[in-house]
């Protein structure tokens, strides 16, 4: 039995929020996660029918709103299977309890009498009933209680298995799912004039005269925008508004050249993250220093962000957006708008493409601000290409100083690691000011928000996986966090953990070349830790990682991480080929979330975080100059093409016996520390600055 709820269903403890039970022989499962592409909506289904006892065709996933929906927060982080899955388990446990109980009262049975088999509850004697006869709305408007046993995993029947994802139908077969597909009645179309830079003050806008469509040229402040009956027509008077608007001079960027350097000096505020002294110092023979960097990371999203909005009051307002929480873009519009929170209902509609917080909060309340000249009728607003790349939120630059003592035989004794960067998070609804691009631009601006760090014992950010798993007996890990945000930042897949774990797998892979040991014996020689030794080697097995031959040019590395340190453990192995560039061939990682919910949607997300880690390794990186973002189209901010794409074999450690967590960013860090140690393999060299360009190649051989 269980003694206390689930984290979020004691947030959100009313039953009725979670489940609906529908005559017509389904029931509806309400969770407050969203769908991003990772298959959180099918591994869901999969845990409430697993509780009920109903097939997986009797459940129907309702999108998330803030009308009907728990408040889970914010999708992020990989919690949604462990967090939002035990709320779900447990819900839909109590409810079968409920019904049940309510089934034996109709029967005359016991309640322990009875068994469910998809839906029908069946008693001594072949008595029958079943969830769809007893349906009634009133049985679940009760608080959780935490008085129930969920099911242990080895009675577990759809939770474990390769289900189709249901989210997939509609994506193969081109029907409308998407937030970009969607069309309201009366629905007209809007576009938002960007700055000329980070900062730039609006001072004047032309008359663009009569151009056939235009409805009304918006503007607050230094927030400009059309309102047109259909795209071209929008498109058409957002481009001469772009061609005669004046603006003041915007921020100074950093030196693009120089970055590294920008981030170790610009004002900071400073914390030490964790901190381990041995019970007797050992004496340092020698000291290695070095210094790793990754720039400014777009989100780059396939498709830019879109969203519609309604007005249907002076104070009323609807909002239909891929968001990753709908319940904090709620707080920022009520924020800025003034205007209370159970006036605005958001609604969430899924997005194509998006790991982190991009540009789909912005364009909700661009859209809400065109839409109060709408009269009434929503108004779909999309960003370019060039909006989506430029103004969006960028994943924070960083630098990473990491110096190991050494003893006389060469063994670490000591490890120092300093992280320097903006912090990753300025998602809204966790302050009180508003943290949307345009709340920043009206006549009555909010102050622009600088991004922080989460707690550690979330996860943290620029501080993310710092502190080394590896058992080492002394370190100090210290937090440069920036107070300054020219280029601004929040977050993207993994926040911090991405460079750190390449900082801290590149290092652990310069200390074993030092002492001509082979990585992987090194790495196990200082882990402890079962699961992380597991992963390690039964990734190495699967690559064959004992039996690699040298060959010229062709270099095999390997990287490993526990994701936060305290999620799911991945390890990967490298196969790379340098000619005129570097190209990833063959990725090999074993991962171990423990208990799998659906094995496919695991080798899924393993698969497009190794694929999007190779991208960010080896091609990705924000370009500016002195005024503004320079890399605002696929030219300029290329991306992994389908031609590139290495082959990735993944390798799945289940442990049924141990709590599910999340998959979705564990791979991409020690993906890009494999192939960054593959490269040295390779070629000799090692490039410590993301990404290994062509260019940091010929500089590194100097």
């Amino acid at each position: 039995m269980t003694t206390e709820l689930p984290v979020n269903l004691a947030a959100n403890p009313r039953l009725s929020r979670w489940l609906r039970f529908d005559a017509a022989g389904f029931v509806e499962v309400s969770p407050g996660k969203i769908e991003i592409g990772q298959g959180i909506v099918t591994a869901l289904a999969q845990i409430a029918a697993d509780e009920l006892d109903v097939s997986l065709e009797r459940v129907r996933m309702r999108p998330v709103s803030t009308a009907a929906s728990p408040n889970e927060g914010t999708t992020s982080g990989s919690l949604s299977v462990e967090q939002s899955g035990s709320a779900v388990r447990h819900a839909a446990a109590e409810a079968r309890a409920i019904y049940l109980k309510s089934a034996a009262e109709r029967l005359g049975v016991p309640s322990d009498s009875l068994s469910v088999e998809d839906g029908t509850i069946i008693g001594p004697g072949n008595l029958r009933t079943s969830y769809w006869e007893l349906a009634n709305p009133a049985l679940l408007e009760r608080e959780a209680s935490a008085q129930v046993t969920v099911k242990p995993p080895a009675a577990r029947r759809i939770a474990g298995t390769a289900v189709p994802r249901l989210d997939f139908p509609d994506k193969v077969f081109g029907r409308p799912r998407f937030v970009h597909d969607l069309s309201l009645p009366g629905m007209i179309h809007g576009r938002v004039l960007k700055p000329a830079a980070p900062g730039a003050r609006l001072l004047s806008l032309p008359d663009v005269g009569a151009v056939a469509g235009l409805i009304a040229v918006v503007r607050d402040g230094s927030f400009a925008g059309v309102l047109a009956e259909t795209e071209a027509a929008a498109e058409n008077a957002l481009s001469l508004l772009r061609k005669g608007a004046t603006w003041s001079p915007g921020e100074t960027l950093p030196d693009a050249a120089r970055l590294a350097d920008w981030l170790r000096t610009a004002p900071a505020e400073t914390t030490t993250v964790d901190a381990r002294t041995p019970a007797v110092p050992a004496a340092v023979a020698r000291r290695i220093r070095r210094q790793y960097t990754r720039p400014f990371l777009a989100h780059a999203s396939i498709a830019p962000s879109c969203a519609i909005a309604q007005w249907t009051g002076p104070d009323r307002l609807n909002l239909w957006s891929h968001c990753q929480g709908v319940y904090n873009l709620r707080t920022d519009v009520s924020l800025a708008l003034q205007i209370p929170l159970e006036n605005i209902v958001v609604q969430h509609v899924e997005g194509a493409g998006c790991y982190g917080h991009n540009g789909a909060d912005d364009v909700a309340f661009d859209a809400a601000l065109l839409a109060r000249a709408g009269k009434g009728r929503p108004v779909r607003v999309e960003w370019s290409r060039a909006d989506e790349l430029a103004w969006a939120p960028m994943g924070a630059a960083m630098a990473i100083e990491i110096e190991a003592d050494l003893d006389s035989a060469g063994e670490i004794v000591g490890w120092r690691s300093d992280v320097w960067s903006n912090g990753h998070v300025s998602r809204p609804g966790r302050s009180k000011t508003p943290t949307v691009l345009a709340a920043s631009q009206m006549a009555n601006p909010a102050e622009r928000f600088i991004a922080f760090n989460p707690p550690l014992a979330n996860g943290g950010g620029a501080e993310r996986n710092a502190v080394p798993l590896y058992d080492l007996p002394a370190w100090t890990i210290t937090c440069h966090r920036l107070l300054t945000m020219p280029i601004r930042t929040s977050a993207l897949r993994t926040l911090g953990a991405f460079a750190n774990v390449f900082a801290i797998e590149s290092m652990m892979d310069e200390l074993a070349a030092e002492r001509g040991e082979d990585p992987l014996a090194f790495r196990l020689r200082h882990l402890k830790d079962p699961r992380a030794r597991a992963v390690l080697e039964a990734a190495a097995a699967r690559a064959g990682w004992t039996g690699r031959r040298k060959r010229e040019a062709v270099g095999y590395g390997i990287g490993f991480a526990r994701y936060k340190n305290f999620g799911a453990y991945c390890a990967v192995v490298a196969e790379i080929e340098a000619s005129a560039e570097i190209r990833v061939r063959r990725l090999v990682a074993a991962v171990d979330v423990g208990e799998v919910i659906n094995p496919d949607g695991i080798i899924n997300q393993i698969e497009g975080g190794a694929i999007q880690a190779t991208s960010w390794t080896l091609l990705e990186a924000v370009r500016f100059d002195a005024e503004r973002i320079t890399s605002d189209g696929w030219e300029t901010y290329p991306i992994l093409r389908f031609s590139d794409v290495p082959a990735v074999e993944v390798e799945i450690l289940n442990r049924p016996a141990e709590r599910s967590l999340g998959a979705g960013e564990a791979a991409h860090s020690p993906t890009a520390a494999a192939i960054g140690n593959a490269v040295f393999d390779a070629l000799g060299v090692r490039v410590r600055d993301l990404p290994i360009t062509r260019e940091r190649l010929i500089a590194a051989f100097g």
